[in-house]
């Protein structure tokens, strides 16, 4: 049997606040290509499959149009929900949709009963976990004590091996949406550390032919049988170095026979960029970010003006703009800046940051200013007789 591990969809996503639907829509349609041209048979997908509970109308389109052009590749597919979906509303109509080839698995009910596949070989146990919140789950669960998630994994994975126990011969694989020891985060992730500590021991999955992994964003392999697939497209400029990738995996008559890793084509690239407005306007060494999404760090003296649209004249996709005057010193604070220096010398370095040198001019009306406000705060002296009385 052959199958195609991905995850991390997050339909409806924004990225500084652009909209990816077009990406996404892209990104799915290539992994519907690669399923048909591998021949899987099965895609699993552990979780987050949209970014939030409730999605609007045009990212459920998305969403269905790609699990439609799965099925017409030849896949059935096996999704769990994660700490971004609603398992709910993700799980609505479960059992139609399974008549058509789409597994649900949103909820701890779900955790041990296997979507039942066969080939030559017998029969293939894909178990879902979906993501798992210990204060809502534990007592489900038969774990009234239990706080962390390696405790609620690991109550859900003795659900699942006593299930194991009664298909002797099949090959098994789990489905987890979770933090596994190991994992490296890529800062886009939403933590799941509410509830208690997040991360669990990879020694949980012991015993299981493959384990797909939901919930990191970049493909990781923690052992030949434990991994992440990550994300189709990067969800921040800290995984701009990521290839997106997906898992294919084989099993055979004993179990797991071979992973390979096949990339996904770059829908649209990342870069970040330095330089002061007017050399990233004009220096060519650029030209290759120009179809790019944009973070860029402007180094001019003095803050630019409008500077994202300026920008976007050249880089179309420019989302992120920051300003860091190269002579700054970030780690000096503003009490120390500021001691010992007059009222003037204060304005006239704030005015400086913000908008440039002021004028001479302008340093004039600064101090008259300056002077009436001090003027104004000078303390009333009421006179008093020898006695101490107030004179009127």
């Amino acid at each position: 049997m052959r199958m195609l591990h991905t995850s991390d969809w997050h339909i409806g996503r924004t990225f500084h606040g652009v909209d990816l639907l077009a990406d996404q829509a892209g990104a799915l349609a290539a992994i519907a290509e690669l399923v048909a041209a591998a021949a899987v048979d099965v895609v699993v997908l552990p979780g987050d499959v949209y970014d939030r509970s409730i999605p609007s109308s045009d990212a459920i389109a998305v969403c269905n149009r790609g699990f439609e052009a799965i099925r017409a590749a030849g896949a059935v597919i096996v999704a769990t929900s994660g700490n971004h979906d609603s398992p709910a509303r993700l799980g609505a109509g479960a059992s139609f949709a399974a008549a058509g080839g789409l597994h649900l698995r949103t909820t701890v009910a779900d955790c041990a009963r296997p979507v039942l596949l066969a080939d030559d070989h017998g029969e293939v146990a894909c178990y879902g976990i979906p993501y798992l919140e210990p204060e809502i789950t534990r007592a489900e669960l038969g774990v009234p004590q239990a706080r962390s998630h390696a405790e609620i994994l690991a109550a859900a994975m003795d659900r699942i091996r006593a299930d194991i126990a009664d298909r002797p011969g099949a090959r098994t694989v789990v489905l987890a949406h979770a933090f596994v020891v190991g994992g490296e985060a890529t800062g886009s992730e939403r933590s799941i550390s509410v509830g208690g500590v997040e991360t669990v021991p990879m020694s949980a999955f012991d015993g299981i032919d493959y384990v797909a992994l939901g919930h990191l964003h970049s493909p990781q392999t923690l052992s030949e049988s434990v991994r992440y697939s990550g994300s189709p497209l990067p969800y921040s400029f800290a995984e701009s170095s990521h290839r997106k990738a997906v898992w294919i995996v084989d099993l055979d008559a004993t179990g797991l026979r071979a992973v390979e890793r096949h990339d996904l084509p770059t829908v649209r690239g990342l870069s970040k960029l330095t330089g002061t407005l007017d050399e990233l306007l004009g220096d060519p060494a650029h030209a290759a970010a120009e179809a790019d999404y944009v973070s860029a760090v402007l180094t001019d003296q003095a803050r630019p003006v409008d500077a994202l649209r300026k920008l976007r004249e050249r880089f179309p996709h420019a989302v992120h703009v920051e300003w860091i005057r190269p002579d700054g010193n970030s780690e000096l604070r503003y009490r120390e800046r500021v001691h010992g220096r007059r009222d003037t010398e204060v304005a006239q370095s704030f005015l400086t940051d913000v908008r440039g040198e002021p004028t001479d001019g302008e340093m004039a009306w600064l101090e008259r200013a300056l002077a009436a406000a001090v003027a104004e705060r000078e303390p009333i002296t009421v006179p008093q007789d020898p006695a101490g009385e107030l004179t009127a």
